[in-house]
């Protein structure tokens, strides 16, 4: 209208002095109306483009598409300044999605390493979150862990059980800690679980309760039976000497003959746990692993044990203790398969994971009491002392590795693993 205002004005004077008559002032006013719907149109076409880009730039982020910009966001009309607040607009959202999608990949990534199993249940205790290890604990794939119940993977007494307790899972002799937490995803409440293998911590405050227990023990129980044993010794000595009938001497000869011999016997007894008590650190020296598994075998002479041969490694060992660990296990081994009238024991060892990995196989009835393995006096043997085993994880845990002890799968008997890092 204000582009039309000077081309008015100049035909109104010439109206108003009469230099135009009704047609010219009629075709004049035509020119200036079609001029005029010219320019509206062309103005209402670059109001209508610029609202639709920007439209289109709205629409592509309320998609998730932050790619697009509004053009024009530099000129200092009403329009431009919009243009530029929707383009810094989309630069955020783009910054918090990178920022997003990047702590997504490291969540996915910590859940990749970690080792302590963890799941996700929804209100209705269907399962949304598993990590690596949470899929190898229940041994199954990924495929068959998503949408099905704590019920059906076995997760339902850990799902209604406290915070911090501890709990077994299935049939392996790992004790987990039960953590549990409760978060809120799209506004729906979900549950937490994540389980820490407290074995080792526990079995090491066992092992140092234990020792306690044995050094204080043993220490009371030495000092009664030395003396308990020098004075019937001596008075064995002096029974000949008694003015009595020789079936009295007979009787004092052969009371006090036991009395040395229990009180000799439980004296060595002590003296085994105290052994347990009393492990010294290991004296660490690089030792090539086959000729002292060999060793180790060809010192069994009950049965003849299967030696089979396994790579070439070196270990960073106190090479006396580790022998020691390995004749406590096949003798165990050997125990157990003559027991079940049986004559096969198989050696064997492996590397993985930057570790070797001894295996000690028989055939024998297998583990009755898998809780009770490592624990200091607790045995199975009519003549056992209960020290083999808790000595064995004691020299396996002083040189950062570990023993475990399982019933076999593929036939009767059971299965001694010792892992040890490589040299």
């Amino acid at each position: 209208m204000w582009l039309a205002l000077p081309a008015l004005v100049f035909a109104g004077i010439l109206v108003a002095q009469d230099k135009l008559d009704i047609s010219e002032s009629l075709l004049i006013l035509g020119c200036l109306v079609a001029y005029l719907g010219l320019v509206a149109a062309a103005l209402v076409d670059t109001l209508v483009r610029q609202l639709q880009t920007l439209t289109n730039v709205i629409a592509s982020l309320r998609e998730g598409d932050y790619s697009f910009r509004a053009r024009g966001a530099n000129s200092h009309d009403p329009l431009g300044e919009l243009a530029g607040e929707v383009n810094a607009l989309a630069d955020l959202l783009q910054g918090q999605r990178v920022r997003s999608l990047e702590a997504t990949a490291l969540l996915a990534r910590i859940l990749e390493v970690m080792h302590a199993p963890l799941f996700a249940f929804d209100r209705d205790n269907v399962l949304q979150l598993i990590n690596a290890s949470g899929a190898e604990l229940l041994g199954r794939p990924y495929a068959r862990c998503f949408g099905r119940t704590a019920a059906e993977l076995g997760l339902d007494e850990l799902l209604n059980a406290p915070d911090q307790t501890i709990h077994l899972f299935g049939n392996r002799s790992a004790r987990w800690l039960l953590r549990r937490a409760g978060f809120r995803q799209e506004g729906a409440p979900h549950t937490l679980l994540l389980l820490a293998d407290v074995s080792v911590p526990l079995q090491e405050e066992e092992q140092a309760a234990w020792k306690r227990l044995i050094r204080v023990l043993g220490h009371e129980l030495s000092n009664s039976l030395a003396p308990i044993k020098s004075i019937a010794g001596s008075l064995l000595m002096r029974v000949d000497s008694l003015a009595a009938e020789e079936d009295m001497k007979r009787d004092f000869r052969r009371g006090l003959g036991v009395m040395e011999s229990r009180a000799d016997s439980l004296h060595r007894f002590v003296q085994s746990y105290r052994q347990l008590a009393q492990l010294p650190p290991p004296k660490l020296s690089r030792v090539a692993l086959g000729p002292l598994l060999e060793r180790v075998v060809l010192l069994e002479q009950r049965l003849a044990v299967q030696l089979e041969a396994g790579p070439a490694v070196a270990l960073l060992v106190d090479p006396d203790q580790l022998e020691q660990m390995l004749i406590n296990l096949l003798a165990n081994a050997v125990d157990s398969a003559l027991g079940n009238n049986k004559q096969a024991v198989r050696v064997s060892w492996r590397t993985a994971d930057d570790s070797v990995w001894i295996e000690i196989e028989d055939s024998g009835q297998g583990i009755a009491n898998a809780e009770n393995l490592f624990v200091p006096f607790y045995t199975t043997k009519p003549k056992g002392s209960g020290v083999g085993l808790a000595l064995a994880q004691q020299i396996a845990r002083g040189h950062r590795g570990d023993v475990e002890l399982v019933n076999r799968e593929d036939d009767a008997g059971a299965r001694a693993t010792v892992r040890l890092p490589l040299a």
